[in-house]
């Protein structure tokens, strides 16, 4: 679904901020990229959404592709039409509108009225946009925002959807319905690429995982086999580890921390 080769992003032509990152996303597949603050995740998103010019960014190195269609230099208008849509860190709902006018904003590039039907499909799933439909968005409380940004992105029907931070400032009851809802999404058939700082969440939803580090994957591959790595569960997941590491696990380690020094 989505293959990002070997990209290099340069801010205000002097700041080297992604050092040659590769990653996949398979049709159908939750991936998780996860990394400290200043890793690179957000600029990886920029690139692949078409936002780095905003910000004084520039691919000067890679591909994107989103079904074998090249993304990398095309605009955000033509991203979004070729399948992919982002609901980023914060939300960024329309407050001053409706639960329903942000909804239908999300179908903007939809063609005929059969979004009307998914909008239905949405109401169905998550009750509660229904029954605040008429509402201010910005009176939602912090859950039920996340809930309308998300189904926002959704009913736009991308192959693609990427999510920001989706659990930030949530109360874990909240985290859970939010888990819940990806989960729904992802059995339509959507891949999704989920950036998070929760790891414990991310792990449990995700089928594969990036690690990244100073803007480059330091450590990649099914979340099952990631959570049994020392480094993750002491880091990323607030454990100990299990101490009891082959010969190769100590060679990877050394290797590892040699690429970031």
């Amino acid at each position: 679904m989505l293959h990002v080769a070997n990209l290099e992003v340069v801010y205000h032509s002097v700041v080297r901020v992604l050092r040659g990152v590769s990653l996949n996303v398979e049709e159908g597949q939750i991936v998780a990229l996860l990394g400290p603050n200043g890793a690179g995740k957000t600029t990886t998103l920029r690139a692949i959404t078409g936002l780095l010019p905003i910000h004084q960014g520039r691919a000067t190195k890679g591909t994107i592709k989103l079904k074998g269609k090249e993304l990398l230099r095309q605009s955000p208008d033509v991203i979004v039409r070729q399948g992919l849509a982002q609901v980023m860190e914060g939300r960024r709902i329309f407050t001053e509108l409706t639960v329903e006018e942000n909804l239908t904003a999300g179908a903007y590039s939809r063609r005929g009225k059969t979004w009307r039907e998914d909008l239905g499909q949405i109401y169905d799933q998550f009750p509660v946009l229904a029954e605040r439909r008429q509402q201010q968005a910005g009176y939602l409380s912090g859950g039920e925002q996340q809930m309308l940004a998300i189904s926002r992105a959704w009913i736009s029907r991308p192959k693609l959807l990427i999510l920001d931070e989706p659990s930030l400032g949530l109360a874990p009851q909240i985290i859970a319905q939010v888990a819940d809802m990806i989960r729904t999404i992802q059995k339509t058939g959507v891949s999704i690429l989920l950036v998070e700082q929760n790891a414990a969440m991310a792990f449990k939803l995700a089928d594969y995982g990036y690690i990244m580090e100073n803007g480059k994957i330091v450590l990649d591959g099914p979340t099952d086999e990631l959570q049994k790595d020392r480094d993750i569960q002491e880091f990323y997941l607030g454990g100990e580890g299990d101490h009891r590491r082959n010969y190769r696990d100590i060679k990877r380690y050394r290797r590892r921390r040699r690429w970031l020094s």
